[in-house]
């Protein structure tokens, strides 16, 4: 069976995070691009990996994998080797995961909401991030010590962070606030986020094309 990961993507969706972590892997990935315009992620074929139609998708040694967070703590854990995850026995795994899916399960909807200017709840504890502000504060003081977010180490969990952090300064959904910046362009400077920046902009190309 080939360790080649099949990888569905469109460059203007979430499927950028996994496209940026698999370039922090280094393993061999073969890019399935489709195109929004044609509704392809909605074609049959398509909807037999993810019922949802939506990218990211992966398929791995026969798995398929999709939910961006999910996709990303696979990846960490099938490929060891490019230390993007804290070991099992490592004290920090528990940090690693519990702001890995912070980052999916409470900064995502909360600054999505905060886009769209959606009206508060009213009983903030009935909604999983609670509120805006709590949320964001929470990140700010998960990223303070710093570098990372398990120090020193960079690991998936700082992909999926930084990303939602920069597309949040980007749209307006998060405050720019001098934390936030620093910790994106300490992400963002890695070797792999520009390789990735690169090859993203020849895949939009080709969409286009």
């Amino acid at each position: 069976m080939s360790d080649t990961i099949v990888f569905f993507h469109n460059p203007m969706s979430r499927a950028r995070v996994v496209h940026w972590m698999l370039e922090e892997v280094g393993a061999p990935y073969e890019a399935k691009l489709l195109s929004f315009e044609k509704a392809e992620h909605k074609n049959p074929d398509y909807l037999a990996i993810n019922p949802m139609g939506k990218v990211p998708a992966i398929v791995h040694r026969g798995v398929v994998v999709t939910e961006t967070a999910a996709i990303l703590a696979y990846l960490a854990d099938a490929f060891p080797a490019a230390g993007l995850a804290p070991a099992l026995s490592d004290p920090q795994r528990g940090t690693y995961l519990r702001w890995l899916f912070f980052a999916a399960g409470c900064v995502e909807p909360a600054v999505t909401d905060k886009m769209f200017d959606r009206p508060p709840v009213e009983r903030k504890g009935s909604i999983g991030y609670g509120s805006y502000e709590d949320t964001i504060n929470a990140l700010e003081k998960a990223i303070a010590p710093g570098p990372f977010i398990c120090g020193d180490r960079f690991t998936a969990a700082d992909v999926y962070v930084a990303s939602l952090l920069g597309w949040g300064m980007m749209t307006k959904g998060v405050e720019p606030r001098p934390s936030f910046a620093a910790y994106v362009k300490r992400a963002t400077d890695r070797p792999a986020y520009q390789r990735f920046v690169t090859q993203g902009e020849a895949f939009a190309a080709k969409l286009k094309g």
